[in-house]
């Protein structure tokens, strides 16, 4: 450990007066550990300013002098049903690595985990998650240390948009495929809690969360959205998202698929490749030059198989990484 930056070494929580630090933080990081993912000022003020977010308890930004050099932010699994899993988001500066703060923000992730574990899921086994880039020896040294154990593994695909988009298809008999319309946020925000209810870490969205992290998220594409619906029942729904940032590092417009689902009532009729292939069109006549998903690489829906054969094929590959609090 470097005693000179240990001695000059303060922490305290984040705030939102940190974003230009933070956000020439995640760079340094970003420019090493090359995840894909970037943010601009903008992004990070949106994550500081979600409303279940307490920024005095929930967060920790660690100081070497004036520098930040290291993060934690712990998001509670409102919602959670089979087991309470608190995400944790962190990072240190690459010339901080092995120091030891990757440990000190795991514990620090844990113990505020801890609390809020007792408080409001008691009744739910608790755990401790953190996702990373597989292949990435850092992450993997440091959880192997602490306890973790990989629980989960996730695809990022990629599509080109203009050339293999896959063919027309209809919305199943008696279904409509529309835009997206403000007046069927709610019904989407059902149809989300019923489609995902049999997936792995599901969490059931108030309309709070919903507004938070989806329709009211500043990467949301409401004219790239599509919805399945019955009346005034939406069956299924894929939710359009582009992030500005990456737009800039990579110069060139990705449409992510943020969400596809579909109502158990309404699975195995085709809902998923019909509005696939409907927003698919959509953003290759608005410009884009990509589509881009996550697919969680043990879904019980078999979304893999489907995605591979509308012409997605990896990118990447992330871990998520596991252990019991305490």
């Amino acid at each position: 450990m470097n005693d000179a930056h240990d001695d000059a070494r303060t922490e305290r929580p984040l705030d939102k007066s940190d974003v230009p630090a933070w956000l020439s933080l995640r760079a340094d990081i970003e420019a090493v550990d090359r995840t894909g993912h970037h943010r601009d000022a903008d992004d990070l003020a949106e994550e500081l300013a979600d409303p279940k977010l307490d920024l005095a308890a929930d967060t920790l930004a660690v100081f070497d002098g004036d520098q930040l050099v290291a993060y934690a932010i712990l998001h509670t699994p409102e919602g959670a049903v089979d087991a309470a899993r608190f995400d944790g988001d962190a990072g240190v500066h690459p010339a901080w690595r092995r120091e030891g703060i990757g440990a000190r923000l795991v514990e620090f992730l844990d113990q505020r985990a801890a609390v809020l574990h007792a408080d409001r899921f008691a009744s739910l086994e608790g755990r401790l998650m953190i996702t990373g880039k597989s292949g990435d020896e850092n992450l993997k040294a440091l959880t192997d240390a602490l306890g973790f154990e990989p629980e989960r593994y996730w695809f990022e695909m990629s599509h080109p948009l203009q050339h293999d988009r896959p063919d027309p298809v209809p919305a199943p008999e008696g279904l409509r495929i529309v835009p997206y319309d403000e007046s069927l946020e709610e019904a989407t925000r059902l149809a989300h809690n019923d489609a995902f209810r049999d997936h792995w870490n599901f969490t059931v969205m108030d309309a709070t969360d919903w507004r938070t992290w989806v329709t009211g998220s500043r990467s949301f594409r409401p004219e790239m959205t599509r919805l399945l619906v019955d009346g005034d029942e939406v069956a299924a729904y894929l939710i359009a998202e582009e992030s500005d940032a990456d737009t800039e590092a990579f110069g060139a417009r990705d449409c992510h698929v943020g969400y596809l689902a579909t109502r158990r009532a309404y699975r195995g009729r085709g809902a998923a490749p019909a509005l696939m292939s409907a927003t698919l069109e959509a953003a290759h006549q608005a410009g884009y030059d990509t589509a881009s998903l996550t697919v969680d690489t043990a879904n019980p829906s078999g979304a893999l198989g489907l995605y591979e054969r509308l012409g997605y094929t990896v990118a990447r590959e992330f871990v998520t990484y596991g252990r019991s609090l305490g």
